[in-house]
């Protein structure tokens, strides 16, 4: 992709999605608290996968990211998306 020219319309656009990265993956990862609780067993693996990828980009310190995937609870992921929203990390 390093190779690929973007119309200055295009840079503007991919500009303001980096921009805009951290506020994203913050709105993600509260959706992703609602996933949990609906989702199939099957699913959730998957899900809390992107959750811990989340987690590490907002910068969520590893220790409490280890244990809210340990633990699997969405009721803890909701806690850490209130802790990012309040800006306590």
């Amino acid at each position: 992709m390093a190779n690929r020219d973007f119309s200055p319309h295009q840079q503007k656009i991919i500009k303001r999605y980096y921009d805009n990265r951290e506020q994203i993956d913050e709105q993600r990862l509260a959706e992703l608290v609602t996933n949990l609780y609906l989702a199939s067993e099957k699913k959730k693996p998957k899900l809390w996968e992107q959750a811990e990828e989340l987690m590490k980009r907002l910068k969520v310190p590893e220790t409490r990211i280890a244990h809210v995937v340990k633990t699997a609870d969405p009721a803890i992921l909701a806690d850490v998306v209130q802790d990012i929203q309040n800006g306590n990390i």
